[in-house]
């Protein structure tokens, strides 16, 4: 009898472990999805500050830059819209215009391991040298965080943030858009939303276009 008693409270004991693990696993993934849930930061608000590893393994940190503006780039090279803008130079021409005027450019690739754009370290910063292009930074948000923290949905996708660390803008880089008409347009003839509006930034003023419908492809996050 005490042996049936035993094999009994044992059995409750690996049911109570049983259940306390499928609690934790359920917790888990409620917080796991409420981790990487798209917002909607607001402009003309604080931007929100981040930290991630760069492609030389150094902590960078949004804070930091106070002091002087900063423009976050989401970017896949193996998507098609971000390939056309670097392989007519378009990019690079904005990044040089904000390295001379000593604005901090930080390219982001969000794409999750396995998936379209995703790099090691040494690969981005082959790509950088390849294309000429000019980031002061380029981090690595395998988990997506950051992107998920800027509602960051495309490939590209801008932000400018002024000096004191107030969201200016969000949203494409250009106004040419999504389809058959962005392969078509000519840069030369499209408005670019950053370019033209860093002498703004740089004053720390409101801009005259704040937030737009950024186009692309969609970024890899891992649960894509």
């Amino acid at each position: 009898t005490s042996r049936s008693n035993g094999r009994f409270i044992n059995k409750i004991n690996a049911m109570k472990l049983y259940i306390n693990l499928i609690a934790s696993f359920l917790i888990a993934s409620i917080s796991f999805a409420g981790d990487i849930e798209l917002q909607n930061p607001s402009t003309n608000q604080q931007a929100p500050d981040f930290s991630g590893m760069n492609t030389y393994g150094e902590m960078i940190r949004l804070s930091d830059f106070i002091g002087k503006p900063v423009i976050l780039e989401w970017t896949n090279h193996e998507c098609p819209y971000v390939a056309r803008h670097y392989n007519e130079n378009n990019m690079q021409t904005v990044q040089k215009i904000a390295q001379d005027q000593e604005i901090i450019w930080l390219s982001i690739i969000s794409s999750t391991p396995g998936d379209q754009g995703h790099v090691s370290p040494s690969k981005a910063n082959e790509l950088t040298v390849a294309r000429g292009a000019y980031p002061s930074h380029v981090l690595l948000d395998e988990s997506g965080e950051i992107g998920m923290l800027y509602g960051a949905k495309t490939t590209p996708h801008m932000f400018m943030i002024d000096a004191n660390g107030v969201l200016r803008y969000k949203g494409a880089i250009d106004d040419i858009g999504r389809g058959m008409q962005f392969f078509d347009a000519s840069f030369s003839k499209a408005v670019n939303y950053v370019s033209s509006q860093l002498p703004q930034l740089i004053t720390q003023k409101a801009l005259g276009i704040d937030s737009t419908v950024a186009y692309g492809c969609s970024v890899k996050y891992n649960y894509d």
